[in-house]
């Protein structure tokens, strides 16, 4: 049965609240909240928000939390048939961690411009570094040891024709 209006507005309800209570009440980190919906049942799957002050770990966004808890219930590094509900647009960790979850789709509150205006975040400047070439880039990426990195991959890449590995 697909989520119906009413319920998509729930969600995103509980992943603005979740925001409240990171930034606003335990100020734990910033007013980011997001809820993961199995698409197929409308029962959601497992909340996050954000604990970056908290942890001092500076992943621990609700996404990236909800994402990890979800995938640790289901058993699985995929979330195929679910959604994710978040209270402002994902930066571009998240962003890419749905992607690599295989979410289905995301759904926002606020944009980056919004976190940019009101909470002086640094969503877009990141997202611009990352589109810039890679001499352009303030945080400078450097290859080394390349032949050597290889190879270990090669030995995975044995593992994973053979069966060995489970491969994503």
């Amino acid at each position: 049965m697909p989520i119906t209006d009413e319920q998509h507005a729930q969600f995103m309800q509980r992943a603005i609240a979740l925001s409240r209570v990171s930034g606003i009440e335990t100020k734990s980190g910033g007013c980011f909240g997001a809820v993961i919906v199995d698409a197929r049942t409308g029962e959601i799957v497992e909340e996050g928000r954000n604990r970056v002050l908290s942890e001092n770990d500076p992943t621990w966004h609700g996404e990236v939390e909800a994402i990890r808890r979800a995938c640790k219930k289901v058993g699985s590094p995929h979330l195929n048939g679910c959604v994710i509900y978040t209270s402002a647009q994902p930066c571009p960790m998240c962003h890419c961690a749905c992607l690599w979850a295989r979410l289905e789709k995301i759904y926002f509150g606020a944009t980056y411009a919004d976190v940019m205006e009101h909470g002086k975040f640094e969503d877009a400047d990141f997202l611009g570094e990352l589109t810039k070439p890679a001499a352009e880039q303030g945080t400078p990426c450097v290859q080394l040891l390349r032949e050597e990195a290889v190879e270990v991959w090669k030995e995975y890449g044995q593992l994973v024709a053979a069966g060995e590995v489970k491969h994503y």
